[in-house]
């Protein structure tokens, strides 16, 4: 029965996806939003009472990588959608046999499938990640709506119709790239060997503080940038 409580968070994380792509049918993308956080917060608890109660399993892992297809590559696909359509006026239909442009950000949901089965046989994943997990792609989407609504006056930099697709392509490569990235699981609370990511961490609260959810794009991008960087001059770590 214990290895059973992670996989009932796990499809918490599920049923919560399901919902936010109802919300997304409705229009209410800011509902929809707010399934894609509650999706994360059990993302989280379930990887966190696996490793506290030592209830490792296939099934959890291939349990997980369900839910997060869906929560986290096919919600936060629908969102962006919706955003395109809003933003796109006269440019939706244009091209070659009349293609649909926004139809172009559904390659997240493609590479986010991509991503979640490799993952699940890449061995070099337990300290860090490769390429960018769907969840930080899944957090900055849901942030947008929200963004529109309680923080109007930055609506101009997010309804850019150019500027969703580009960011549909990158992060499309970024989710499937050989990056390595920075996994936030503490082995240990030392100081010495987190330095890093308590560093960062305390930079995400002061950014939220004080830009609220705006905050939430330049988080995920700085999380990448820095893990770059990181990279660059440790290579061979």
């Amino acid at each position: 029965m214990k290895k059973e409580i992670p996989n009932l968070l796990t499809l918490g994380n599920l049923l919560a996806g399901c919902i936010g792509l109802w919300f997304v049918m409705q229009g209410d993308l800011v509902s929809a939003s707010y399934c894609m956080f509650i999706s994360l917060v059990c993302d989280f608890f379930d990887g966190f009472l696996a490793r506290a109660l030592q209830a490792y399993s296939d099934l959890g892992k291939e349990l997980d990588s369900l839910a997060d297809m869906v929560s986290f590559g096919v919600l936060p696909a629908f969102i962006l959608f919706s955003l395109v359509e809003k933003s796109c006026g006269t440019q939706c239909t244009v091209g070659l046999f009349g293609f649909y442009k926004p139809f172009m950000v559904f390659a997240l949901a493609l590479m986010s499938a991509y991503r979640l089965a490799k993952f699940n046989i890449d061995t070099r994943q337990s300290d860090q990640f490769i390429g960018v997990p769907t969840p930080a792609n899944g957090l900055l989407i849901a942030s947008l709506p929200l963004i529109i609504h309680f923080q109007p006056e930055y609506s101009a930099y997010i309804l850019s119709f150019k500027g969703l697709l580009i960011y549909a392509v990158v992060m499309s490569y970024l989710l499937v790239c050989e990056l390595p990235l920075l996994a936030f699981k503490f082995k240990t609370w030392d100081w010495k060997s987190n330095q890093v990511k308590f560093i960062f961490l305390i930079f995400c609260i002061a950014a939220l503080v004080m830009l609220k959810f705006a905050a939430i794009p330049v988080l995920v991008i700085a999380y990448i940038l820095l893990s770059g960087l990181i990279f660059l001059l440790n290579p061979n770590k």
